[in-house]
């Protein structure tokens, strides 16, 4: 008697194939995907070394312009208004940022202002200052 192999031998066979196929691309995409995960953690880190390196390049730069005395002289000097001995210091006021009553006078020294008021004063002081009319000057 011969054996014959039907459909059912090749596609038990078949199935078995298939399996392993499946078993090794499972067991193979876990280790692709942390690896390409790394790759692109590896990536942004050399990014972020690279920035990381500009920026001590700038501080460096900025600490040898901090080194030398006329800079900050010069830096004194436009960001504090120091001035040398003899030299004379004037302060030019906004004509429009005074008061223009003595009541509005009290009002705003007693008042907080800046970030230090509270939302409703700034909300109030944006629309009192949008009420006021623009001067427009004559050659501007």
């Amino acid at each position: 008697m011969a054996s014959t192999r039907g459909p059912a031998g090749l596609t038990t066979r078949a199935a078995v194939l298939g399996l392993v196929v499946c078993a090794l691309v499972v067991s193979a995409a876990l280790p692709l995907r942390e690896f390409l995960s790394q790759r692109a953690d590896i990536r942004h880190l050399e990014q972020s070394q690279t920035a990381a390196k500009q920026r001590v390049a700038q501080l460096e730069e900025q600490k040898a312009r901090l080194a030398d005395p006329d800079y900050v002289a010069a830096l004194a000097r436009d960001r504090l208004h120091f001035v040398r001995p003899g030299e004379m210091a004037y302060v030019i006021l906004d004509p429009q940022a005074a008061p223009q009553t003595p009541k509005d006078a009290q009002r705003a020294a007693a008042a907080p202002a800046g970030p230090q008021a509270p939302w409703y004063s700034q909300m109030w002081g944006s629309v009192r200052s949008a009420d006021r009319p623009v001067q427009v000057r004559p050659g501007s």
